[in-house]
C-alpha cells in the first residue's frame, strides 16, 4: 500500500495489531477538529482527536487512474463536536479532511490513508453524513477560458486585479439595522452612490456570523435610509453592532469594468465577440453582407 513506512508495515504483518482510525478536519477559517473510533482520545501532529463524538467512516474507495476516490463520514450532531448551525452556514464546505490508521499503543505508527476534502453534507436526525472526496477531485473540473462578452474573472481575483482596498471600493461598518438576516438598513452610506454595491459582497467581521459572506441582491435608496438587502440570508445569527464590510459590485460590462474600476486593461471578457443574431445570419438582397462592424 502506497505511503505506508517500515514500521507500520510490520505492524500490520506482526499479526498481532492495535489499530483505529483518526481523522482531522480543517475549515477554511482555519478551524481544527479530531475524531476517532478509538475508545480513548489520541493526540499527534498538535490535534486531538476525541472518542466521544460519535464519528466513524464508511469503506473508503481507492483506485488508480483519474477515478476519484471518496469515502463518506458519519456522525452524530452536538455542541461539542459538529454542530448543525455550523454545516447550514456552509463552514464545513470543501474542508480539508486526512484521515490516518494509527497504532494507538504508539501514535508515531501511523499511515495517512486518505487526504482530500468535504464534498456533499447530509444531516437529519441529530447525524450528519458527509461525502470525502480525494485529491483526483479537482481533475474533475472544466479548466480554460470561456470566449463570451461578459468578464469571466471574479471582481479583484488574480486575473481581475482590481484593488478593493483602495479608497472608494469597500467600507467597513457596524450594523445598524437588519431584518430577517438579510435586509440591512443605514441612514445613510456617504460617499457611495445607490446602486454601488449592487452584486457585490458582505461580508461579516465579528459577532456569531464571523466569517461569513452573501452576493448582494439590491443596493437602493428607501425613504431617506440606504437600504442593502442579499440574495439570501446569512445564517449563525447576525445584529446590530457586528461590524460588515460592503465591497463594490461588478456586472462584467466593459464599460463598468473601464469606467468604475479603471481596470479596461485587465478586462478578461471579449466585449467585440459577435452575437448569436450575427452567427445565424444568411445572405439578404435588403442589405449588403460585407463582413464588416454592425455597429
Amino acid at each position: 500500500m502506497a505511503g505506508m513506512d517500515a514500521a507500520f508495515r510490520a505492524h500490520v504483518e506482526s499479526g498481532l495489531t492495535s489499530l483505529c482510525r483518526c481523522w482531522a478536519i480543517t475549515r477554511a477559517d482555519g478551524v481544527r477538529y479530531g475524531f476517532t473510533d478509538h475508545d480513548l482520545p489520541i493526540a499527534f501532529d498538535g490535534i486531538m482527536f476525541r472518542a466521544d463524538t460519535g464519528l466513524s467512516a464508511l469503506a473508503l474507495q481507492q483506485g488508480t487512474g483519474l477515478s476519484v476516490d471518496n469515502s463518506e463520514a458519519v456522525g452524530a450532531l452536538s455542541d461539542a463536536a459538529i454542530r448543525e448551525e455550523d454545516i447550514e452556514a456552509g463552514r464545513f464546505d470543501g474542508a480539508e479532511v486526512r484521515a490516518w490508521l494509527v497504532n494507538w499503543a504508539d501514535v508515531a505508527v501511523r499511515w495517512l490513508q486518505f487526504r482530500g476534502t468535504i464534498g456533499e453534507i447530509r444531516r437529519g436526525g441529530g447525524a450528519f453524513h458527509a461525502e470525502l472526496r480525494g485529491l483526483t477531485e479537482a481533475l474533475n473540473r472544466p479548466l480554460g477560458r470561456v470566449y463570451q462578452k461578459p468578464c469571466t474573472a471574479v471582481l479583484g481575483d488574480g486575473s481581475c486585479r482590481a484593488d478593493l482596498a483602495a479608497p472608494g471600493y469597500a467600507t467597513e461598518l457596524e450594523v445598524a439595522q437588519v431584518v430577517q438576516a438579510r435586509v440591512f438598513r443605514w441612514d445613510a452610506l456617504p460617499g457611495f452612490e445607490a446602486g454601488w454595491f449592487l452584486r457585490g459582497r458582505l461580508s461579516v467581521l465579528t459577532g456569531a456570523a464571523a466569517g461569513l459572506w452573501r452576493i448582494v441582491k439590491q443596493d437602493r435608496g428607501e425613504d431617506g435610509a440606504r437600504v442593502v438587502e442579499l440574495w439570501e440570508p446569512i445564517p449563525g445569527g447576525i445584529a446590530a453592532g457586528d461590524v460588515v464590510r460592503l465591497e463594490a459590485g461588478c456586472d462584467k460590462r466593459f464599460e463598468t469594468c473601464r469606467l468604475k474600476f479603471g481596470n479596461g486593461l485587465n478586462f478578461q471578457g471579449f466585449p467585440d465577440i459577435p452575437g448569436e443574431d450575427w452567427m445565424v445570419a444568411v445572405p439578404r438582397s435588403s442589405a449588403p453582407n460585407t463582413g464588416g462592424s454592425r455597429r
